[in-house]
């Protein structure tokens, strides 16, 4: 039995495109570029204006021409030669890419004023460290008074 049923096949059979055919195509549409590169550079304006226009009604297939369309997510990828990138240029940065910067700049001056004893933080650490200062002096005058009362009682027990 065909392939759908009994009224047969209604799609039609696969066509696949000769690499050859593909390789002169593509080598046809590089030729027509260079020349259009070269005829553009040596055209005056009032030639391109003309040629501009006629590669535009030229570029146009069967309903295109005869509507309008302006939508702005139809515009064709144009791509670049690595002659013509310019590496100089700033660029955009995402939303997220932004705010990550940002974040890291503030990180830092956090870290500058932090450092400088500006934040409620860092003055918080500081009088923790005084007192803890503190502490320490007075068990070390602790520590020195017992030491020099024993010292003064061995003496008197030698004696």
């Amino acid at each position: 039995m065909p392939r759908g049923g009994k009224k047969g096949h209604k799609g039609r059979g696969k066509q696949f495109s000769n690499p050859e055919e593909i390789d002169r195509q593509m080598r046809a549409q590089r030729e027509m570029e260079e020349n259009g590169d070269a005829e553009h550079e040596s055209l005056s304006e009032s030639e391109e204006e003309s040629s501009s226009e006629d590669e535009h009604s030229q570029r146009r297939n069967g309903v295109e021409g005869l509507i309008e369309i302006e939508n702005p997510n139809r515009i064709s990828q144009k791509s670049k030669k690595a002659s013509e990138v310019d590496v100089e240029a700033p660029k955009e940065l995402s939303r997220r890419e932004r705010e990550e910067i940002e974040k890291q700049k503030a990180k830092e001056r956090y870290m500058k004023l932090h450092l400088e004893g500006k934040t409620e933080q860092a003055r918080a650490d500081l009088a923790r460290l005084a007192i803890i200062k503190k502490q320490r002096e007075e068990a070390a005058k602790k520590r020195e008074e017992l030491r020099k009362e024993k010292e003064a009682q061995e003496a008197k027990s030698k004696r």
